[in-house]
């Protein structure tokens, strides 16, 4: 498709594993809980317990996303569940309620610690910054999200951000994005969004009638899922915009 980029007048952009390296925080974070908290004598390997963490932690963000659940529920529940599966325990006693509340806490410290830009993040967002006012459209927690904001350098690049449970809707629900147009006084034709997520990002945008600019990083994906615009690294979002 041939780039329509002289249409727009604002871009929304996502910030975990769009601008920000999420995936890596994480792994350093949770192999840090595997090896503080001895999981290693519930779990063979550190591998076998991120798979059960990611994959409930997975549901959960889409559960979260579609407001089916609260912040506190996930952030909990992504450290429980893999306690009493490794258990097969149906029920939560509190001893592993609370170390999972610990275990939650101290991953958002962890995955702040280990923050990064992704390769060039930076370069993308201070050459959009230049042409276009930017807006940040996270479902991410606040406290973290607005921490490495802060330390990412990026800052002034950003004329607004919008995190989900700031404004009580979370992506891919559309009234996050029109709180988005809102604030950047444009119509949803003159927006466009870049994000990493299909069901969160661009799912949001389609639902919200704005065009899409998918970061797929190079991952396969269902053919029947489809953006505006697709590319496989950030880099490339500048050949567009």
């Amino acid at each position: 498709m041939v780039p329509h980029s002289s249409k727009y007048k604002a871009v929304l952009i996502d910030w975990d594993q769009t601008i920000g390296d999420w995936e890596g925080a994480e792994y350093k974070a949770l192999r840090d809980i595997y090896d503080l908290h001895n999981l290693s004598e519930w779990y063979a390997t550190f591998e076998d317990y991120l798979t059960t963490y990611k994959e409930k932690n997975t549901s959960l963000w889409m559960q979260y996303g579609n407001g089916e659940i609260t912040k506190q529920f996930l952030h909990r529940e992504r450290f429980l569940y893999p306690l009493l599966k490794a258990l097969d325990l149906t029920f939560a006693p509190q001893p592993f309620v609370a170390l999972a509340d610990k275990m939650g806490t101290e991953f958002l410290d962890l995955t702040n610690k280990y923050f990064c830009l992704l390769p060039s993040a930076q370069e993308v967002v201070t050459a959009l910054a230049k042409k276009y006012p930017l807006t940040i459209l996270s479902n991410g927690f606040g406290e973290v999200q607005y921490y490495k904001i802060e330390t990412s350098g990026l800052k002034s690049c950003f004329q607004h951000v919008v995190i989900s449970e700031e404004v009580g809707i979370n992506k891919p629900q559309p009234g996050i994005y029109e709180q988005a147009l809102r604030l950047n006084g444009v119509t949803r034709d003159e927006a466009v969004m870049i994000g990493d997520s299909f069901s969160s990002d661009i799912q949001g945008a389609i639902n919200a009638g704005i065009d899409q600019i998918w970061v797929t990083w190079g991952k396969p994906h269902p053919a029947e899922q489809q953006a505006t615009y697709e590319v496989k690294t950030l880099a490339e979002v500048l050949d567009i915009l």
